[in-house]
């Protein structure tokens, strides 16, 4: 690898890693509560509210649908209008926001319905409100799911982040088009796959760490 590759890899894991992570707290913030609503207002859930179900359903699998490259296009004045411009690491933060906070939604779902409903039904029969069902039962009862599913999430991030770099997103796809195809430079293009590959190992190992400790069946 020659001298001036390992600055550039640097700076371009740097950009990669503020994508995911501002991305991901982003979504967290947004996506968890849209899975809690999704499984306390489904029919029989403790806000049941069949019609709200439906709409939030529809939405989250309209966005789901967008394939993430269509998805940056199809928002370019709304980024330009959040982020200020529409090329660059943080235009690029917020197509990847709005990307996962359906997918985050849906997978806290997924996790929430693996709480063994007896366990609610002992917390509505001790009169606990819809909120302290979702705070002390729903939650912590599925949170080393929900740890293990947002492993995913990010590293489905990771991914998206490097196609982002197709349309100028920065990060370790746009170093891998700018210098590794669009010059003929191979070795930068090979070092930005082991780095990418390297990155989401180190993801996927302390997610898997995390949900382990997290789970109370595995103490």
């Amino acid at each position: 690898m020659s001298a001036d590759v390992f600055p550039l890899l640097m700076k371009a894991l740097g950009e990669t890693v503020a994508m995911v992570v501002v991305s991901m707290i982003a979504a967290t913030a947004i996506g968890v509560p849209l899975g809690v609503l999704l499984i306390t207002t489904a029919k029989g859930g403790v806000l049941a509210c069949p019609a709200l179900n439906r709409i939030l359903a529809a939405v989250v699998n309209a966005v789901r649908s967008v394939p993430f490259i269509i998805l940056m296009v199809a928002i370019i004045p709304f980024t330009r209008l959040v982020a200020g411009t529409s090329i660059g690491t943080t235009a690029a933060m917020v197509p990847l926001t709005l990307a996962s906070i359906p997918f985050i939604g849906r997978q806290v779902e997924t996790s929430l319905r693996e709480v063994p409903y007896g366990i609610v039904e002992a917390a509505l029969a001790m009169g606990a409100t819809p909120m302290q069902i979702v705070c002390r039962v729903y939650l912590p009862e599925a949170l080393p799911a929900i740890v293990a599913q947002l492993t995913t999430v990010v590293i489905a991030l990771v991914g998206e982040s490097a196609m982002a770099g197709a349309i100028g997103g920065g990060g370790l796809g746009d170093l891998a088009i700018r210098y590794g195809y669009q010059r003929f430079r191979p070795e930068i293009m090979l070092a930005t796959v082991v780095v990418l590959i390297a990155l989401v190992q180190l993801v996927q190992f302390a997610g898997n760490a995390l949900a382990k400790r997290l789970n109370k069946k595995e103490i």
